[in-house]
């Protein structure tokens, strides 16, 4: 006859403590994504990127070889994206962007996508 066990039970106290440890380091990686304010990357984008992409809708000029930020949002993952503002294009200015800041801007650009 076989006995059922729970997962739990299967792994002893460990899964006491490791399930609340692991869901809290899940969502220590995955908040930055809910915490983007998409409003204070346009303000970025506005300041850092608009002499040379079309940043926004209505934004009439632009450099001819530096993509839409609209065409950015829809071949870009927002990984890549995070990664590229971290260590931008030797031709881009030097942002030197915080963290929160790329997550706002990320947030910004891929809004644009939706």
């Amino acid at each position: 006859m076989t006995t059922r066990v729970s997962f739990t039970e299967a792994l002893g106290l460990r899964a006491t403590w490791m399930l609340p440890a692991i869901a809290g380091a899940t969502l220590a990686v995955v908040a930055p994504a809910w915490a983007t304010d998409a409003d204070k990357g346009r303000t970025i984008a506005r300041l850092w990127c608009a002499a040379c992409h079309l940043v926004e809708p209505g934004q009439t000029t632009a450099k001819v070889d530096a993509p839409p930020f609209a065409t950015i949002a829809t071949t870009r993952s927002a990984a890549d994206l995070r990664a590229f503002l971290a260590n931008p294009y030797p031709r881009m200015p030097n942002m030197s962007l915080s963290r929160d800041e790329i997550d706002d801007l990320v947030g910004y650009i891929t809004a644009l996508g939706d």
